[in-house]
């Protein structure tokens, strides 16, 4: 390899040959989700075609943190790996859910929060860098931020929805407790870091960071609810993770008897 530059009377166009031995990067690690993924359709609950559709949302996740946009500031790249993780493990509940729905509604979910935070970790070590670690520790609080985040949401919503299921309903109230949730998570570290600094409150700086990550978490979490609102196959799974009752059937009234007059 050799520099190559004109720089006119100034000296010699080409600078000293360097020798670079290029090697074929090793892409096992990315690939290890992706067999768990594969895995987890093989269990003999998803060995049917319908389950295959969870691919649509985890691959478009998946491919927004290939391409972030170029609006994105560059000092939050770690973020977009967070969501492709988080998003594997939100995948893994749904591919799951026929183990993850026992009777009691704690236990459901003591058990997403375990699957949640298994695959969503199995993904982001499998994407970690360790040339670069300066952004491990913010990476893991924001994973586990978002793993915790996602088990209490799911958790509310089938307390809020426990007698009927309303799709859209579920939207609006996810994007709701999300919002709450992070900001009643971040506003201690926020008011604790300003008054120790003695500087004066911006509350701007304070909830366009935060807002923004529910917004990015709720674009996670949302393709997966609607994925379960447009198949029947995950609806009912979606229905038992949030144990949801199931609806009684419409009273039949006997007809009147008909009499015959002579």
């Amino acid at each position: 390899m050799v520099a190559s530059s004109d720089l006119g009377a100034l000296g010699s166009k080409d600078g000293p040959r360097i020798s670079y031995n290029w090697v074929l990067p090793n892409v096992a690690p990315l690939l290890l989700p992706w067999l768990a993924m594969a895995v987890l359709l093989a269990l003999k609950p998803n060995r049917r075609a319908a389950a295959w559709w969870i691919l649509l949302p985890l691959g478009g996740v998946f491919a927004f943190s290939l391409a972030p946009p170029d609006t994105l500031p560059g000092d939050i790249n770690f973020f977009v790996d967070v969501l492709a993780a988080l998003a594997f493990g939100l995948a893994a509940v749904w591919l799951l859910s026929s183990y993850l729905r026992p009777t009691h509604r704690l236990v459901t979910f003591l058990c997403v929060v375990a699957a949640l935070a298994g695959f969503s970790g199995l993904t982001y070590v499998s994407r970690l860098d360790l040339s670069s670690t300066n952004e491990l520790v913010p990476a893991v609080i924001s994973l586990a931020v978002g793993v915790g985040v996602s088990a209490v949401a799911l958790f509310v919503l089938g307390l809020i929805c426990r007698k009927r299921f309303r799709p859209v309903g579920i939207y609006l109230w996810l994007l709701a407790l999300l919002a709450v949730m992070w900001v009643a998570i971040a506003l201690p570290f926020f008011l604790i870091d300003t008054m120790s600094s003695s500087g004066e409150i911006d509350w701007s700086e304070f909830f366009t960071p935060v807002l923004a990550a529910a917004v990015f978490h709720f674009a996670v979490m949302l393709p997966f609810l609607i994925l379960s609102s447009a198949s029947p196959f995950y609806r009912e799974r979606l229905k038992a993770l949030l144990h949801v009752r199931p609806e009684a059937p419409p009273v039949m009234t006997p007809a009147p008897e008909a009499s015959l007059k002579t």
